[in-house]
This record gives structure tokens, sequence and C-alpha cells, in this order.
């Protein structure tokens, strides 16, 4: 069963000073370079914030650009034709082939789960969450949308759900 992927940048990066997360970069590459290639399996890939040399993409941006996760997660869906989707945010360096294998497996909406839920690491069914979608998704919560999925918790690796919000998620990342 083929699925799509939505990845998502357009974040400010706030904490890091205003950094271009997706251009961060993690062994040999970047973060967005890193999570493409956990993805290159789907069928369609829609990447979504500001634009970048990357081939064989489609490129989506949330209307107005900064109109959060929810708001992006609705503009890179708009592209989307496939039945599932694995929607992940660009800043986590810890996800791997076998986390989006391991949460596509259950069958069902789901997400996955540390000591926290990590709603932007999860696959969705996309006819489900564009009817879970609100009409105005600008910055309305991301959270409270997918939680009325349902979703089953799939457990994290240990390192799984590391994410890059802070200086020092920085400085563990390129010691890493």
């Amino acid at each position: 069963m083929t699925y799509a992927a939505i990845i998502l940048t357009g974040g400010k990066g706030e904490r890091l000073g205003g950094v271009d997360k997706a251009a961060l970069s993690y062994r040999d590459a970047t973060l967005l370079d890193h999570v493409l290639s956990v993805v290159d399996d789907a069928g369609e890939i829609v990447v979504v914030g500001p634009e970048k040399d990357v081939p064989n993409i489609v490129w989506a941006r949330e209307d107005p650009p900064g109109g959060g996760p929810l708001a992006g997660l609705a503009a890179g869906l708009a592209h989307v034709t496939a039945e599932w989707v694995a929607v992940l945010a660009v800043d986590q360096p810890g996800i791997t082939k076998d986390t989006i294998t391991r949460l596509r497996a259950t069958g069902r909406n789901a997400v996955l789960k540390d000591d926290r839920t990590q709603w932007l690491i999860g696959c969705w069914n996309a006819a489900e969450l564009r009817q879970a979608l609100p009409e105005d998704p600008q910055n309305q919560p991301l959270r409270k949308t997918l939680q009325a999925l349902n979703p089953v918790e799939v457990s994290a690796l240990p390192g799984e759900a590391r994410d890059v919000d802070t200086p020092a998620d920085l400085d563990t990342l390129h010691s890493g």
C-alpha cells in the first residue's frame, strides 16, 4: 500500500534565533535531507515551507506563511491523493524508515509516543484528516485536531522522538 508524506518545515525556529531548521547540518547532509530519506518510498512527498532546490518534491506553503503547523498540514494535504499520509516535522533527526513502518503497520491513525505524544510524527488516514480540519486552520492547535482522530500510540524507541528546538538540542545533534 503506497502512502504519501507531508514534511512541515515552515516553523520560525524562534528558540534557535530564527534559523532555518530544514537547512541545519546533520550527518553530512541537512535535516530536510534526513527526513526525505526516511520517506523516500512514499508515492507522494509534499514539503510545506520555503521552497528549496530539491528535485522531485511537491512544494506547498500555508496561507498566510507562518500560520502554524495545522495550516501547514492543510496546505500539504491539498496535494495528497494517497489514502494514508505520514506527517512529520523536519526537525526530527531520530526518526527512521522503521519509525514510519511501525506507524503504518497499525493500519489505523497512529502517532509516536515517548514521554509525551509526538503529534508531528504520525501516520493518518487522509480522508479522516481532511474531515477533521477546521474551516480556517490558521493558528489553530494541531494537537486538538489530531486527538479527535483517536490515534493509536506507538512507543518510541530510545532517541527516536528527539527534536531540535533549542541551542542545547542543536549541540546534541552535532555531537551525536
